[in-house]
């Protein structure tokens, strides 16, 4: 091998010949099968069964020539056998022909790892594009009511830190952070008058105003091939007053027949009601804003809250001032 140009290393045991490759990292390797402590097949078997050694091709050179030793070898995935004695010719076209297929296999997998990189890449930019493109639309829904804005960014920061503290998986939580900004798309269809009305609203105009919830299910209408964000959307849109207890709207769902999504997004929504001026009333500071989710008043209900939701909430409840002060405009 030294005279063909090959560089070699050597090692007298299995034991050794696996600790050498792990330092060296061949590009192949010629196998005894017979050998002290660990034989031959054994070092192949640990050899393919490691992700990085398992694409190094083995030759076991070998004094067996039965056909059940064959079989065991190509069974541990030994890709050649020579059987000795070795002619010099034989072994040297078997290296140069393994050696030709790995440099193959290699350029092979550095060319698919290159193409994964660009497809993830690429990927990436399409969601970050997709992520701007949505909350553009849910800014510019927001202004009716909302000047600067802020209210969505917030919304999404809040829901995505408690889903967090909830113990959500991260597609979970990335995937409500996106959701969560949908949930008043429906406000693009409730008339000027009744949505900045400074004051309470007539029973009508409440019906009104209640409907945006099944026109935001409505706009985010999904089909099989929707994306998850517009799926947990259409979800978070149609659901996310409806309360615990039962009072909630449209459809007076009740505990854990609301989706955990909505239920997130609807103490959410309400602490950033209660810190947030509106037409009809003044902001509240922190400090209040938690105390009635905790505890209610004349109009919120502690019952409201599904209790695990609330019990983070409350928990962790300096979190959600930071967010809402970094977010203020």
């Amino acid at each position: 091998m030294e005279e063909e140009g090959y560089q070699v290393e050597e090692a007298s045991s299995g034991s050794l010949a696996l600790a050498q490759t792990s330092m060296f990292s061949p590009d192949l390797v010629l196998l005894d099968a017979m050998m002290p402590e660990m034989d031959g097949f054994e070092v192949a078997t640990q050899l393919k069964s490691n992700d990085k050694t398992e694409g190094i091709p083995v030759i076991m050179v070998t004094a067996l020539d039965d056909q059940a030793s064959r079989e065991k070898g190509l069974s541990r995935g030994i890709e050649e056998f020579i059987t000795k004695p070795i002619k010099a010719n034989e072994i040297q076209i078997r290296v140069r022909n393994l050696l030709r297929l790995k440099i193959a296999n290699d350029i092979l997998k550095n060319h698919n790892h290159l193409l994964d990189e660009k497809v993830k890449a690429r990927t990436q930019r399409l969601k970050a594009s997709f992520e701007e493109s949505i909350f553009l639309l849910m800014r510019a829904s927001e202004y009716r009511d909302d000047e600067t804005g802020a209210h969505v960014k917030r919304i999404s920061h809040y829901c995505r830190r408690l889903a967090e503290m909830l113990g959500m998986n991260k597609i979970f939580c990335d995937t409500l952070f996106l959701a969560s900004s949908m949930h008043d798309i429906g406000k693009i269809g409730i008339p000027d008058s009744v949505l900045l009305k400074p004051g309470g609203f007539e029973p009508g105009e409440w019906e009104i105003m209640k409907s945006h919830t099944t026109i935001g299910a409505e706009i985010l209408k999904t089909s099989e091939h929707s994306s998850s964000y517009i799926k947990m959307g259409k979800k978070v849109a149609l659901c996310h007053h409806e309360k615990w207890d039962g009072s909630g709207y449209p459809n007076g769902l009740k505990g854990k027949e609301i989706p955990l999504s909505a239920r997130i997004m609807g103490l959410c929504d309400v602490y950033d009601a209660l810190r947030s001026e509106r037409p009809y009333k003044k902001a509240f500071d922190h400090k209040k804003a938690v105390g009635i989710i905790e505890h209610g008043d004349e109009k919120i209900k502690s019952g409201h809250f599904d209790p695990a939701v609330k019990e983070k909430f409350v928990a962790n409840h300096e979190v959600f001032n930071e967010i809402f002060e970094t977010y203020k405009s």
